[in-house]
């Protein structure tokens, strides 16, 4: 007699799935990244830049670790990707937007709000873009900006400034040309080295060693100005890397080109 079950259910089959939960580990170091934006934007709003900047940098040391960590526990998630993207929306898109206005740009009226809405709105469609071009871009190159580079040229130029007692009137226009400058480069098809081929695995020569020891050096010498300097030299060096390999005529686009997927045509032109 047949009695409406599947004989080919198993037992297991039969028990309840248990609803998949979180990784902590990364998503600990993924909150802490939040809360450096959210503590900058409430630094910026009580006048206190230095520590609004801070804020960024401390979200962009944190945004490079969580990955890492996820990879290196094995513990990676589509739940811990998702996090991670509204993490840097918050702290590399919102947050040097509203500190680059609160510090200076409210001064120039619309324009100002303007320049750091493009801004933010330019963080968000790169962020949206990278999510879905992850499987088809070279992994050794960014495709644009990275929002943690164009946050800290933004929060690089206030904390220069600052230490320089530079009233921010004087800079206003600066600001503006900046702000305007990484959020329209966060979106272009310009290519930005993305350092994800150097393995910390790896063995390397004693030099290296020697020559991370001269950069920690320097940095020291006056951090704000030597961090800004490099930051300011990597927002440039994509532009270097899509002119050289145009007049040696070779692709510019960071698309991968081995894939024939119907979605991707007209993306590697």
């Amino acid at each position: 007699m047949h009695d409406g079950s599947d004989p080919q259910m198993t037992q297991s089959d039969e028990r309840p799935r248990r609803p998949k939960g979180i990784y902590m580990v990364p998503n600990m170091i993924t909150l802490a990244a939040l809360f450096g934006g959210f503590y900058a934007v409430v630094m910026a709003m009580n006048g206190r830049y230095d520590l609004a900047t801070v804020g960024i940098f401390v979200a962009m040391v944190l945004d490079s670790l969580d990955g890492r960590v996820a990879r290196l526990t094995n513990t990676q998630s589509a739940f811990g990707e998702q996090m991670d993207s509204l993490s840097d929306m918050v702290s590399f898109g919102a947050a040097p937007a509203l500190i680059a206005y609160e510090w200076t740009l409210r001064d120039i009226g619309r324009w100002g709000w303007i320049a750091a809405f493009v801004y933010c709105a330019c963080a968000a469609l790169r962020l949206a873009r990278f999510n879905v071009n992850t499987a088809v871009v070279d992994k050794r190159y960014f495709q644009g900006l990275p929002s943690p580079a164009a946050a800290a040229l933004v929060a690089g130029f206030i904390w220069l400034m600052t230490e320089l007692a530079i009233p921010s009137q004087d800079v206003t226009w600066a600001m503006f040309v900046i702000t305007l400058y990484t959020g329209l480069t966060m979106v272009t098809n310009v290519p930005f080295y993305s350092f994800k081929d150097l393995s910390l695995k790896k063995s390397v020569p004693f030099a290296a060693i020697v020559l991370v020891a001269l950069g920690i050096a320097v940095i020291n010498i006056h951090p704000p100005t030597v961090l800004f300097g490099l930051f300011v030299v990597y927002g440039l060096s994509g532009y270097a890397v899509y002119f050289w390999r145009k007049a040696k005529g070779r692709p510019t686009s960071v698309i991968s080109t081995s894939t024939d997927e119907p979605d991707e045509r007209g993306l590697h032109d």
